[in-house]
């Protein structure tokens, strides 16, 4: 099968970021084939020290994120620091970034300034909350949203509201902040001008909450409870078997009407509390609740082939240990091996999207702390500043 170029070939990119959101954000531009130089400062990105297993600043976090990138450090704060980034700033086609509101307005890297003084630039700010609010300079990090937009509140378990054991408003956050990217410059080559983007974490979060959580608060007065019973049912979990756990989602009229006849009660699907989604989203806990004892009844490898062969959405529930032996994902390739120039052999995430036979970018690993500095800053002489990133 022929190869082409990949979808962002020639998009270059200036990563001012740290931690997770905004490098998860640049990683998947990366992927999809622009070029990404990461401006660290001098100490590097906090993420690279994060379970550092062979203290050489390349932690886990720090791989996965910022994979197929280049480093630069540079201090902001020194003219020598502030002149190179106004250099990559002139070459690049986005800029992306996650300082405070305060602290990018006295660099002069706020979105508005950056496009102002690099009219072709799209600029991307993430923020902790949007402007004009009271909250709009103050810092956020993933628990503060998490908890400031609904989700620690619908984690909750008894009157203990609880986070997601993930960094989900960062990746969340990034994956929105990289969609507006693509629309961004959608637009700057339509009209020839840059666009400044400002992504606020906590409007986004609570919107993408709120999709299939507003509930009867939709409705101006209210007509009703925020929530969506199905997800919100105690009853609603990865099931134990006779020898493990599954999880199953019989949602459609069919699903529940074979179902119904597997467990012998072909009566229950015209039961006026179950004959529609309306009727079994208001008893959802009493059906759950059936299919709790009866999967109990027979191992998980019994429901996955009989389940499965009806077309029920069924599978296993994988600890975060065996995910690299699921079949699925052997079969598809996700895991991508990668050799890593100080770490050695990898097995990284592949990040998946527009990359059809392309192969994987030339160099699919995250830099060492400033790596690039040189090579790059060589780059912004007047002679090559139209060129492309080097090595």
């Amino acid at each position: 099968m022929d190869s082409f170029e990949p979808a962002l070939a020639g998009l270059r990119v200036v990563d001012l970021s740290s931690t997770l959101m905004g490098p998860y954000c640049t990683m998947l531009l990366a992927q999809w084939g622009a070029e990404v130089v990461k401006v660290e400062p001098p100490q590097g990105d906090p993420a690279r020290y994060i379970d550092d297993i062979h203290g050489t600043g390349m932690g886990p976090f720090f791989l996965n994120a910022n994979r197929g990138k280049r480093s630069v450090v540079l201090d902001l704060k020194s003219p020598a620091g502030a002149e190179s980034l106004s250099g990559l700033l002139d070459w690049c086609d986005v800029v992306v970034h996650a300082l405070r509101p305060d602290s990018a307005r006295d660099l002069g890297l706020d979105a508005d300034s950056i496009v102002r003084r690099h009219p072709r630039c799209v600029a991307l700010a993430f923020r902790g909350f949007g402007r004009g609010g009271p909250a709009a300079d103050e810092p956020a990090y993933d628990d503060i949203i998490q908890a400031r937009s609904g989700v620690a509140d619908l984690q909750r378990t008894g009157a203990d509201p609880a986070y997601v054991r993930s960094a989900l408003t960062d990746k969340v956050v990034g994956l929105y902040g990289t969609a507006a990217l693509l629309a961004a410059l959608r637009q700057r080559d339509r009209t020839g001008r840059g666009v400044a983007l400002d992504i606020p974490m906590l409007e986004t979060m609570t919107a993408f909450n709120l999709v299939d959580q507003q509930g009867g608060h939709v409705f101006d007065p209210p007509a009703g409870p925020p929530g969506y019973g199905r997800t919100a049912s105690k009853h609603r979990r990865p099931y134990a078997t006779k020898d493990g756990a599954v999880s199953v989602l019989i949602y459609t009229d069919r699903h529940w009407r074979v179902f119904f006849d597997l467990i012998g009660r072909p009566e229950l699907a015209e039961s006026p509390r179950y004959r529609t989604i309306r009727e079994r989203t208001q008893h959802i806990d009493e059906l759950y609740q059936l299919v709790a004892e009866k999967l109990a009844e027979r191992t998980s490898r019994e429901w996955i082939d009989l389940l499965g062969s009806h077309k029920i959405p069924i599978g296993p529930v994988n600890r975060l240990a065996e995910l690299a032996g699921d079949p699925q994902l052997v079969a598809t390739g996700f895991f991508t091996p990668v050799e890593h120039p100080s770490e050695g052999p990898l097995r990284l995430p592949r990040a998946t999207g527009p990359t059809g036979t392309n192969p994987p970018p030339q160099r699919d690993w995250a830099p060492l702390l400033g790596a690039d500095t040189e090579s790059v800053l060589a780059m912004l002489t007047p002679a090559t500043t139209n060129g492309t990133v080097d090595g």
